[in-house]
């Protein structure tokens, strides 16, 4: 795996939505790669934060259009 297929999968992976292979896969470069480590990271904080939001003020919508917002962000 490389770090773009990484970045492509990183929302699956933390959704638990990743076939077994591929998560194997995916584990293995996170161990020998710092920067996928550090942009799984920068994922998980970036996640808890929306997450202690108000449910009120951020809609199914609005969340959908942030995921998809930093998957454009993570492709460049």
């Amino acid at each position: 795996m490389n770090c773009d297929e990484f970045v492509e999968l990183v929302t699956a992976f933390l959704d638990g939505a990743m076939d077994e292979p591929t998560e194997l896969r995916f584990l293995t470069h996170l161990t020998v790669c710092d920067d996928c480590e550090m942009c799984l990271e920068q994922f998980k904080q970036i996640i808890a934060m929306v997450g202690e939001l108000p449910e009120a003020s951020l809609t199914v919508e609005t969340r959908d259009q942030l995921r998809g917002a930093f998957r454009a962000l993570r492709r460049g």
